[in-house]
């Protein structure tokens, strides 16, 4: 036919419009082994898929013509008001991505009006993360630990991040060795020349001289427990002790016996441990375990909004979310990181709306079901 007008797109270039978007660009900017690095996990590979995917089971059950003109996301941690039930997660080497790294980072969750946990191996320092986002708008830390063969060191970090204003020290618990991830071990990864490591007091030169994963085990110790952990962190800090990696009932019930502030169900991004429960799986277990004692967050496998409703369907308190982080990084430094953030916090909000919920204590177990292989949505 003639003479019909011939359809344009509205825009040369593609709307950045969820996670994923974002994710696409952000592979196409890394380098193969940067990418790999961040993307990849343990062996086969099978948690770090699952814990997104295990997701996907869970449907939502929507109340109709309730008004929600008013619905308020905001949710309290650490005595603070967030404009919603997500924080960042201990995500390490940011400046991979993008120069700015872990300043760029916490100046997007100021803007955003949300907390953020510091990575012991972030590639700036504690105070500096700290003071990057103090003219924009208030935050709160944690310092993200693990347990170090040099407790001097250890206690040195603790010191600082407790003198910059953390809050909380989010113990990693899931880590007494590094998993095996093959993408390390085939491309002989070591970290970027130029890319420093203030909390643990490590410089460029001394961290490319062994692999990541060296690096890694020859600071942490395989010989951490309960009892020498826990007791000695609350002798010599006065903030919060929370334990980051766990995922079984028996877990939460010593961290209560130990008297911790909090948990984070967490597998490490599956990057430690494969074939483990993929978190939001191991979640409903581990809020009934804590018997309201402590508090319970989770990360892993976050992609939209909706994964935060769920989430909190199921118990948890707040997410924490680390890869999209480093893709919103790398498509577009701290603007990226906003867009990301906002992304996120409208999807939730609208979940919130068009399932009838006002506030997050509307969020119960009555707002999902469960996909059952014979057919019917189970109830929770």
């Amino acid at each position: 036919m003639t003479g019909q007008p011939v359809p344009t797109p509205l825009r040369e270039k593609k709307p950045i419009l969820c996670i994923d978007d974002i994710k696409k660009v952000a592979d196409k900017k890394l380098s193969e082994i940067v990418r790999e690095f961040y993307n990849s996990g343990s062996r086969e590979q099978v948690t770090v898929h699952e814990n997104t995917s295990a997701y996907r089971k869970y449907r939502l059950r929507p109340r109709v013509l309730v008004d929600v003109s008013h619905a308020d996301p905001s949710t309290i941690l650490w005595n603070r008001s967030i404009t919603f039930p997500l924080c960042i997660s201990p995500a390490g080497l940011q400046a991979m991505a993008h120069p700015d790294g872990e300043l760029a980072t916490t100046r997007a969750c100021a803007a955003r009006g949300i907390n953020m946990a510091v990575s012991s191996f972030a590639n700036y320092s504690v105070e500096d993360i700290r003071a990057a986002s103090s003219d924009i708008g208030p935050i709160d830390h944690a310092m993200q630990l693990y347990t170090l063969r040099d407790r001097d060191l250890q206690l040195r970090m603790i010191k600082r991040a407790e003198a910059a204003g953390c809050k909380a020290i989010f113990l990693t618990a899931d880590s007494a060795v590094l998993g095996m991830r093959y993408h390390e071990h085939r491309y002989d990864f070591r970290s970027p020349a130029g890319l420093e490591y203030p909390n643990i007091e490590i410089t460029s030169s001394e961290m490319r001289r062994t692999t990541h994963e060296g690096a890694a085990t020859g600071m942490t110790s395989d010989a951490h427990s309960w009892v020498r952990e826990v007791p000695w962190l609350r002798s010599v800090c006065g903030m919060e002790v929370w334990i980051k990696g766990v995922l079984t009932a028996e877990d939460v019930e010593l961290a209560a016996e130990y008297g911790c502030d909090g948990v984070v169900v967490s597998n490490h991004g599956g990057r430690q441990l494969d074939g483990v429960v993929a978190t939001i799986d191991a979640l409903p277990e581990c809020v009934k375990a804590a018997r309201g004692r402590l508090r319970v967050h989770v990360d892993g496998g976050i992609r939209t909004g909706a994964d935060v409703f769920k989430a909190l369907a199921l118990g948890a308190e707040c997410c924490w979310i680390g890869r999209p982080v480093i893709w919103a990084l790398a498509y577009d430094g701290e603007a990226g990181v906003k867009k990301m953030l906002d992304l996120l916090y409208a999807e939730f909000k609208a979940c919130m709306q068009l399932t009838g919920c006002n506030s997050i204590a509307d969020i119960t177990t009555a707002s999902l079901g469960i996909v059952r292989s014979d057919g019917p949505i189970a109830r929770l």
